[in-house]
């Protein structure tokens, strides 16, 4: 159920309203939004009595919602949800996941040593991305593959953060990393095989960090926004979505990207969308035109595996971009993405060199 407040409404009146709904027994999610204040209702197992809320002071009318997912839904916020993180001391704005900005996500799969990841880190701040991305715990399909350096990498990470500024996304693969990694990243990654790890997008969404949820591998549009709903319906609604390719007969690809999701997600819900066409593809030399493709599409955000030498990476190497391909990509990336409205940071200049230690 849905009950949407008075263009006039006061702070007051929708405090009371949550109250009452509270007071029902039933969970309150307020989502202001540009001419309103709407309010989901989470937690009723059948319909809520409507007369008791209709007749609050400032509510305008109250809204039946057939669809399984209510808070990811644009019946409960019209506007486009967009994730803003701090900005820094020198007073620049933070970067922003939705919105008219092209969010750029980039890194290697895992984060291997220090050197390896600030030589990364310095080309691809240079190149325009605003998110550093890097594994460091590594969910892999053999136990003997490398599992990542767990809280070392993390360190590594913030380190980036501190000497480039960019935002760290990495992925929680269970609670006790989700921990740590909510202790050092700027937002949480849950990645393809944990979509439906319910516990763990329940103590996702009890964070204040941003989540960015990825796809499952064989997951349906309504699965992957209950996911979504698994997240907010905890009380974290700064949630972002990832399509990075579902598995299916062909074998050209590592997995198919399914570009329609993009704006099937739009129609549907008001979550930001992003786009990994290295794990969606698999093949290096796939990665840039999906890339193109999916800031066309109207996609929010790119995120893209670089590595500088990735055919000695010890994770995802023949999908992984040379920086000066990642460079060019960016050059193209900005061209469309002009076309479609949408605005990309600009090639950075005299920016620090990493010296590693």
């Amino acid at each position: 159920m849905l009950v949407v407040m008075k263009a006039q409404a006061t702070e007051d009146q929708v405090r009371a309203v949550c109250q009452k709904i509270e007071n029902l027994g039933y969970r309150a999610h307020s989502m202001p939004g540009a001419t309103r204040t709407a309010i989901g209702i989470t937690g009723n197992k059948g319909e809520v009595e409507q007369g008791t809320l209709e007749e609050m002071p400032g509510v305008q009318e109250v809204i039946q919602v057939s669809k399984p997912y209510k808070l990811v839904s644009r019946d409960l916020k019209e506007e486009n949800t967009v994730i803003t993180f701090p900005g820094t001391a020198a007073g620049i704005d933070g970067p922003t996941i939705g919105g008219t900005g092209l969010a750029i996500v980039a890194g290697p799969c895992a984060i291997e040593n220090r050197e390896q990841a600030f030589t990364v880190a310095e080309r691809v701040h240079r190149a325009g991305a605003q998110f550093f991305r890097g594994g460091a715990y590594k969910p892999r399909t053999s136990p003997y593959s490398f599992q990542g350096l767990g809280e070392e990498g993390l360190r590594i990470m913030a380190e980036i953060r501190q000497q480039f500024g960019m935002k760290i996304i990495t992925e929680a693969i269970d609670h006790e990393s989700l921990d740590l990694v909510e202790e050092y990243a700027d937002m949480i990654q849950i990645g393809a095989r944990n979509m439906q790890n319910f516990s763990l997008l329940k103590r996702a969404g009890r964070s204040r960090k941003p989540v960015l949820l990825k796809r499952g591998m064989a997951a349906t549009l309504e699965e992957f926004l209950m996911a979504a709903e698994y997240i907010m319906s905890e009380g974290n609604y700064n949630v972002a979505l990832c399509e990075r390719g579902v598995r299916t007969f062909a074998d050209h690809t590592r997995n198919t990207l399914d570009l329609s999701v993009v704006p099937a997600v739009q129609r549907l819900s008001h979550l930001p969308i992003l786009v990994d066409p290295s794990h969606g593809t698999g093949k290096r030399n796939k990665v840039t035109p999906l890339s193109r493709a999916a800031v066309a599409v109207g996609a929010d955000g790119l995120m893209v595996e670089v590595h500088h030498k990735p055919d000695e990476a010890l994770s995802d190497g023949p999908q992984s971009l040379f920086p000066d391909q990642f460079d060019e990509l960016m050059v193209q990336v900005r061209q469309i993405a002009a076309v479609v409205g949408r605005t990309v940071p600009s090639i950075r200049v005299g920016v620090p060199v990493a010296v590693s230690k």
